[in-house]
Parts: C-alpha cells; sequence; structure tokens
C-alpha cells in the first residue's frame, strides 16, 4: 500500500536525521509527521506501540515526595511572610513578545505555543520578568511579594541533579525606591535564613554586582559591544575550569588574548571586606566610574551584612556573573559545599540552591513612558533542594506520612458500621483529622494494621458496652495503651493527644 511505504520512507528519513545528529527541532517536527502518519493508517499499528510516560523533562510527584516537598514550601513561605511579603499569581504563559529579548542567550530555552491565529505566546520562562509586566501594567511603584509557580524551559534536562523543563520557582523580590543596600541585605539574609533551617549542609553565598563586572571588562580592554556575551562565558567559571572559559572568549567570541588575561588575573579573586579595600585602591578599577559605585556598595552591603550576623557565609566573589541580561546592580548565588575529604582545602560546590541581585531597568522596558522601579529579588531553587533531601530520606529510610490523619474510627464487633458513621461525623464537624474503613464489617486486626501503615497515632473504637457506657475505648497505636473516654470528652482528649510538643 501507498501509505505504508510513505511510513516507511518517513520513518528512514527520521533515523538518517538522528544518526546525521540534526537539528533537535528538525527531527522534533519529522517525528510528529511520523506519528500523525501512522494515526492516519489506523489499524492496530500505533496502538500497542504506546508508551506510558512524562514528558521528557518532567515527573509527577508521589505522595511521599508531595509530602517533603510541603515541608520545603512551608518553610520558605513562613520565612517570606516573616519578613512582610505579598503574595501575587500571573498567568503560565505571556505574549510572546513580553519575553522576547529579556534573557540574553538564554532565550533559546523559552517553550513558544503552537501560533493558533490568535496572540503569538510563550510559556513563561521565569517569574521575573512577569513580574515586571505586572508592576508596569498596574502602575505599582512599590511592593514587597513573593510567587511560587511552575516555570518552563527547553532545557537538556539533568533530572538526577534536579534540573527539569518544568519547575517550580520561589521569587521574594522587593520592588521600590529605597537607600542603597538595605533590601539588598535583606534578600541575602532571607537566603540565610531559609537554607540554614532546611539544613541542608554547609552553604556559601556568593556576592558580586553587575557595575563591578562591566568595570572590570572595559579597564581590561573588552569592547562595550562584547560585554555580555563575555559576561555569559565567565558565567560558566563554576562548572568548567578557567582554560576552557577563556578559550572560548578568545576562539569563540574574538576576545584579545590580552584581554581575556587581565580579566583572569580578577575573576580569580574572592574574599570580604578586605577585598573590597583593596580593590578600591586598585589603580585601574578605581578609575572606573561604574566599578567604583559598585564597589562603595558592596562596602556598604558587607556593613549591613555584619550587623545581620551573617558574613561567615557570604563571599565576595569577581566570578559571578550570572548569565541573565536584566541585572543591574547586585548579583548573588548560593551554592551548598561538599565535604570530599578530610584533605580538601576548599570545600567543592555541589550546585546552585539559589540566586539573584538587582534589576532596576526591567520594569522600564514595559512601561510606555520608561519610568524605572528599581528593585532588587532572590529566586530560591527548590528542585534542586527538593532532590537533595528526597535522596536524603531514601539514604535514611525515614517514614514519612502522607496523610494527616489523628484518628481512625474502628469497631471489633460487626453491625457498627451507623455507630461509626455518626462518630466520625461528630469528629469532622469538630474539625478533627480523621478516617474510617469502607466496609461494613472490617476485621479489627485490619483497621488496626492500616493505622500501623500510614502512622494514624490513635484509634476510637466504638463496641456494643462502650456504646452503653456512654463511652469510646481510645487506643494509642504505637504503645497499644487503650482508655475509655467519655463521648463528650472525645474530641478534646484527641486533640491533646495529637497536639504537636
Amino acid at each position: 500500500m501507498a501509505e505504508e511505504a510513505a511510513v516507511r520512507a518517513q520513518a528512514e528519513a527520521v533515523r538518517r536525521l538522528k544518526h546525521d545528529k540534526a537539528d533537535p527541532d528538525e527531527i522534533a517536527k519529522e517525528v510528529a509527521k511520523l506519528l500523525e502518519m501512522k494515526a492516519q493508517l489506523g489499524g492496530d499499528e500505533g496502538k500497542h506501540k504506546f508508551v506510558l510516560k512524562t514528558p521528557k523533562g518532567t515527573r509527577d510527584y508521589s505522595p511521599k515526595q508531595m509530602a517533603i516537598r510541603e515541608r520545603v514550601f512551608n518553610a520558605i513561605i513562613s520565612c517570606f511572610k516573616r519578613h512582610g511579603a505579598e503574595v501575587i499569581d500571573t498567568p503560565v504563559f505571556e505574549l510572546k513578545e513580553t519575553l522576547t529579548g529579556k534573557y540574553g542567550e538564554d532565550s533559546k530555552l523559552i517553550y513558544d505555543l503552537k501560533d493558533q491565529g490568535g496572540e503569538l505566546l510563550s510559556l513563561r520562562y521565569d517569574l521575573t520578568v512577569p513580574f515586571a509586566r505586572y508592576l508596569a501594567m498596574n502602575k505599582i511603584t512599590n511592593i514587597k511579594r513573593y510567587h511560587i509557580a511552575k516555570v518552563y524551559r527547553r532545557d537538556n534536562p539533568a533530572m538526577t541533579r534536579g534540573r527539569y523543563r518544568e519547575f517550580y520557582q520561589c521569587d521574594f523580590d522587593i520592588a521600590g525606591q529605597f537607600d542603597p543596600m538595605i533590601p539588598d541585605a535583606e534578600c541575602l539574609k532571607i537566603v540565610h535564613e531559609i537554607l540554614s533551617d532546611l539544613q541542608l549542609g554547609d552553604f556559601l553565598i556568593k556576592v558580586n554586582d553587575r557595575r563591578i563586572l562591566d568595570g572590570m571588562f572595559a579597564v581590561c580592554g573588552v569592547p562595550d559591544s562584547k560585554f555580555r556575551t563575555i559576561c555569559s562565558s565567565v558565567d560558566k567559571l563554576d562548572k568548567v575550569p578557567w582554560e576552557e572559559v577563556r578559550s572560548e572568549m578568545v576562539g569563540e567570541k574574538g576576545l584579545s588574548p590580552e584581554a581575556a588575561d587581565h580579566i583572569g588575573e580578577y575573576v580569580q579573586l574572592h574574599g570580604g571586606l578586605e577585598l573590597i579595600e583593596r580593590l578600591l585602591q586598585d589603580p585601574k578599577l578605581s578609575q572606573n566610574k561604574l566599578a567604583k559605585e559598585g564597589l562603595g556598595d558592596m562596602k556598604l552591603l558587607f556593613e549591613y551584612l555584619t550587623l545581620f550576623g551573617i558574613t561567615g557565609k557570604i563571599s565576595f566573589d569577581l566570578s559571578l556573573a550570572r548569565g541573565l541580561d536584566y541585572y543591574t546592580g547586585v548579583i548573588f548565588e548560593a551554592v551548598l559545599l561538599q565535604q570530599e575529604n578530610e584533605h580538601v582545602e576548599e570545600p567543592v560546590s555541589v550546585g546552585s540552591v539559589a540566586g539573584g541581585g538587582r534589576y532596576d531597568g526591567l520594569v522600564g522596558m514595559f512601561d510606555p513612558k520608561g519610568r524605572k522601579v528599581p528593585c532588587v529579588g532572590v529566586s530560591i531553587g527548590i528542585e534542586r533542594i527538593f532532590s537533595i533531601l528526597e535522596q536524603r530520606v531514601e539514604a535514611s529510610e525515614e517514614k514519612i506520612r502522607t496523610t494527616e490523619t489523628q484518628v481512625l474510627v474502628a469497631s471489633a464487633q460487626k453491625k457498627l458500621l451507623e455507630e461509626r458513621l455518626k462518630l466520625i461525623a461528630e469528629l469532622w464537624d469538630a474539625g478533627i483529622k480523621a478516617e474510617v474503613l469502607y466496609k461494613k464489617n472490617p476485621k479489627l486486626l485490619n483497621q488496626l494494621q492500616y493505622c500501623e501503615d500510614t502512622g494514624i497515632p490513635l484509634v476510637a473504637i466504638v463496641g456494643e458496652q462502650e456504646l452503653k457506657d456512654g463511652v469510646v475505648k481510645l487506643r494509642v497505636v504505637a504503645t497499644r495503651e487503650e482508655v475509655n473516654v467519655r463521648r463528650e470528652s472525645l474530641v478534646e482528649e484527641i486533640r491533646m493527644r495529637t497536639s504537636p510538643p
């Protein structure tokens, strides 16, 4: 049949493209065409080959994983609220032009939705650009907000390391005209609080300033037109050695070897206040207006961080670049440190778990009159944190409860379903978290086993004798201790026994 021959030819074309390592988009287009042809052929051909899987770079979350995730979210949200933040939400897709030109070299990772004859749309890439659009659209000049939502990136995912194509971001931002470095210092304090609270292990918050970077590029002889592209090369220093970054700058990006070597001298530097003081005296940097401004603010920032008592975990690091185009001032990134063994002087970084910075021009890009709203913010890398905690739970074999049920309403004899239902309704109406097994006459042993399996701490047992006496037998699952409690005191007794210490 002609159709089958066409399908075979299309399959061969796809194989060839894969073999030649063609452009992934081109391959995807041809694969889609192949699947459409197969579907039109009908018959059983497509049926038995259907694979049940989540799309590349995504995952499901089981109840156990959600319990861990909820714990993390609660810690983060309570920190944001402790600092007086309000919460907002924005659509999962934006107009394509809203996102275009805001992410530098990362723009190619934006998911564009299919053009269906209406507006051209893209899935949001982060929560910062939608926030800036929200401020400009609503003419808001002053807000402290947090936003927790999913974002989308056409990245090549390394899912074991917590990198996905669909993932949550937890953002906290302060927008408004304030005295320098006070909101910036608070953002760093928030990162410090969250990472300490989640007990992820040792961490370091690296800090730099876009103005210091740009000033450094200028005095090293980088042409203005190459600032952004050289910046994204420097941004790779936490992943690849300097030699590789240098050859990319010189070989691919056409920077002179002298300029690259000058940059190399600076980007190896990291320290604290003493380094800032030293650079303020640096004959080249101190002559650059931008760098001088940035260093002055960095000094002020470190003074505030000293007052907050967190400088022990902060490092002023000249190699920190953060590739996004919209940063204008302070930038920072938190990394977890892993002590490989006792002989290593410097702890090894196991990856970034939070990042952020100041972006004073982004809102102005959306405002018809170009009115600027200064902003500084932080994004907590929830997926990374989550995969670390998940691995830790797996390793420790800690039992995680996936429900919050306080009590199971059970019966020891038959024909007591009505009484169980009456009692559970009383408990639910009093705000007690309770369950009942969905059987008319369940065996007591099965009911107790259910509590063991799911971690329910108490069982309220109704029996004929208890009904006559107006009591309920309350059994503590862990110790098997049983007490008779008057029906009217039951709610109070359950609350007392299950309230957190």
